[in-house]
């Protein structure tokens, strides 16, 4: 079992909700990244999202495609973020960390260092989650046994325009938590719809009966506070890669644990 569960389940013990943020490995510069995930669990960050960078994010937003544009450009990879997950946790052996990506790096992985040596490398590195938005789950039984075998989850996305047997798929293969895209469209569109989050949440879980966490649009400690009334754990991505931007030299992780920490008190009002 990798640490998300036990994460989830705690929370969901004391009356709380998952705060997830969102990190792209890399950015704004590789040295700035290990300092970044430890400022968001100071924050009250409790499961870590690391976007692994690639160049064709055909789900993100122009914030997160710039952010994975700057990480590439330093020539991050997924080996230096499987080497970033090692870091963390030479200090930091309890908070779950989940690669956000896409199929090519991991595919690209495999074609250079072996067959399924991904899964194992994650696993060796500290890895408890992966959510690879173009991997279907009807293709994904054997590489979610895979991970299981290594204590580690696969994770999918749903969306406002998936059906009731999209719904059943993701049911059969997801385990740790199913995250639910919030807008039609990719991260960081549009103005969140509170109500038809709320409608929808009670449909997905006819069929997912692991937590629900919800992402794509939420900004801020008020909207957060909303969706954590009815999600099992709020994710926040885009507007923390702007935070972080925005923050003069240096003061990057203490713009980010100041952020995670307002969004953190207002979900355990």
């Amino acid at each position: 079992m990798s640490r998300i569960t036990p994460t989830l389940q705690a929370l969901k013990d004391q009356g709380r909700k998952a705060l997830i943020p969102y990190l792209m490995a890399g950015f704004p510069k590789p040295q700035d990244s290990l300092a970044l995930m430890h400022a968001l669990v100071d924050g009250g960050a409790d499961i870590i999202e690391l976007g692994v960078p690639f160049s064709d994010p055909m789900a993100d937003g122009p914030v997160i495609q710039l952010a994975g544009e700057a990480a590439l450009r330093h020539n991050v990879g997924m080996n230096e973020v499987l080497g970033l997950v090692r870091s963390f946790r030479e200090t930091d052996n309890k908070t779950p960390v989940v690669l956000m990506g896409y199929a090519n790096p991991v595919e690209s992985y495999n074609l250079v260092h072996g067959a399924g040596r991904f899964v194992k490398d994650a696993s060796e590195a500290g890895v408890d989650g992966v959510l690879i938005v173009d991997y279907p789950p009807e293709e994904c039984v054997g590489f979610a046994a895979d991970l299981k075998a290594h204590q580690m989850d696969l994770i999918f996305l749903l969306a406002p325009t998936s059906t009731e047997q999209r719904m059943k798929q993701v049911a059969a293969v997801a385990s740790g938590y199913v995250y639910y895209v919030s807008l039609k469209g990719v991260t960081g569109s549009g103005a969140l719809n509170t109500d038809e989050v709320e409608a929808m949440l009670p449909r997905i879980r006819q069929h997912v009966h692991i937590p629900v966490g919800v992402g794509f649009g939420i900004r801020d400690a008020e909207t957060a506070k909303t969706i954590g009334k009815v999600a099992d754990a709020v994710v926040i991505g885009s507007k923390l890669i702007q935070l972080i931007e925005a923050a003069p030299e240096g003061q990057g992780p203490t713009h980010a644990r100041d952020f995670m920490h307002g969004i953190r008190q207002a979900l355990d009002a």
